[in-house]
């Protein structure tokens, strides 16, 4: 008998129906298999529910969208939105006739803000929230509190002692955090992985931006795995595929759209001239990543240095995930000077900055605060705290008593 796929209570919950009673619209936006379909109809199960997966609405709703919204129910869900961004003028005009909270529940494979004409047509009447897929803490049904203990300066020190975790770090790494595969051996995680990029871009890709050859998308998504947690190059990679820097850009942006690549912009209080102004990049899902780069669990004893940028992209994941539920007004950035000094994550809420530094080694000592003490040095009393995540136990002060040594089980543990 087949094995079911265990359910997982979602952390967002609570921002989609805080959302809903204030919001006429509430769309949900995430990648692909990430767990949207199963939240709303879990959050509203008495909702009725269309699908535009299903050839009958969708030819419909296609046809005509005006007369589509008309006659839904006053309350309803609308799943994969993007499939038909006409919708999205509909639901506006009947919007504006009808102002009561929480009328529309939307989910979206694609970054609806960044569709043009959308954040102008739907403005004060829908909010976005983004459904990440489950992060570690989510697995282990844990309420992921790591990023709000950073916040709230509450870190503390705790004994290092023997892991408790009884997931190995590169299991969790290797399999990612969309849910299907999680019952899955790992060689058929990497197909489940193979097959979901195969059938987003051989269709979903099309829907959200216009791509010729989907050949060269995909070439660039293989190299994007291999290079994550790097700055971004936009000309390096066009040159290493032999293709236009103009199709790359376009390539990116496609990528972003559908939450399967994220850019972190460089941070800077001036325009100094001392920082590297180049974003970083990291594909969203260690899983994905991983997959598409050939790594394997020999690689974290064999060529841990192979594994780093991996473990940053799984990292980074973690923490701005746990923002969504956490305080959305959080931003995320980079840190890099041209005297090599760079910090992986700068957290920032109005000018209050914290600084993650991401080592693939069980220990972490002053010396690898460097980078962190030159963010402090740049940000003066707006410094909160930095933290270097290590693949040890526990936490521990490293000198300064802003600056921690984490491991990374902490950031689920809590």
């Amino acid at each position: 008998m087949a094995e079911t796929l265990p359910l997982f209570p979602r952390s967002l919950a609570a921002a989609v129906q805080t959302a809903l009673a204030d919001t006429p619209v509430v769309c949900i936006a995430g990648a692909r298999q990430s767990g949207k379909t199963t939240l709303v109809r879990g959050l509203e199960p008495a909702r009725p529910f269309y699908t535009l997966d299903d050839g009958r609405y969708l030819h419909t709703a296609q046809l005509d969208p005006d007369g589509f919204v008309a006659g839904l129910p006053e309350f309803v869900t609308i799943d994969e939105i993007q499939r038909v961004p006409d919708l999205l003028r509909a639901i506006k005009l009947s919007v504006d006739g009808n102002r009561r909270y929480g009328r529309f529940l939307l989910t979206g494979s694609a970054n609806l803000l960044t569709v043009p004409t959308v954040s102008e047509s739907l403005a004060g009447r829908m909010e976005t929230v983004v459904l990440h897929p489950l992060t570690e803490a989510e697995k282990e049904r844990r309420p992921g509190r790591f990023l709000a203990t950073l916040l709230a300066g509450d870190l503390g020190a705790r004994h290092r002692a023997a892991s408790t975790d009884s997931v190995p770090l590169v299991e969790r790494l290797l399999q990612g955090g969309y849910p299907e595969p999680l019952t899955r051996s790992p060689e058929r995680t990497r197909q489940w992985h193979r097959q979901y990029l195969d059938q987003l871009l051989a269709r979903d890709i099309r829907e959200v931006s216009r791509v010729r050859r989907a050949g060269d998308l995909a070439r660039l998504l293989q190299l994007l795995a291999a290079l994550t947690a790097n700055l971004l190059n936009v000309n390096g990679l066009a040159n290493a595929l032999a293709i236009s820097r103009a199709t790359v850009s376009h390539y990116l942006e496609a990528l972003e759209r559908m939450f399967l690549v994220r850019r972190l912009p460089s941070w800077g209080r001036s325009a100094s001239k001392r920082l590297v102004r180049a974003p970083k990049f990291h594909l969203t899902d260690s899983g994905l990543a991983a997959t598409l780069a050939g790594r394997t669990s020999a690689d974290w004893l064999g060529d841990r240095a192979a594994m780093g940028g991996l473990l940053e992209s799984f990292v980074v994941q973690q923490l701005i995930a746990q923002a969504a539920w956490t305080d959305p007004d959080l931003r995320f950035w980079h840190y890099r000077d041209r005297d090599g000094y760079e910090v992986d994550l700068v957290i920032t809420r109005g000018r209050e900055t914290w600084g993650v530094e991401v080592k693939a080694a069980t220990g972490a000592e002053p010396r690898d605060t460097r980078g962190l003490a030159r963010l402090a040095a740049s940000c003066g009393e707006n410094f909160r705290a930095g933290i270097v995540v290590c693949t040890g136990e526990g936490i521990w002060r490293l000198g300064d008593p802003r600056l921690h040594a984490v491991g990374v089980r902490e950031l689920w543990m809590r």
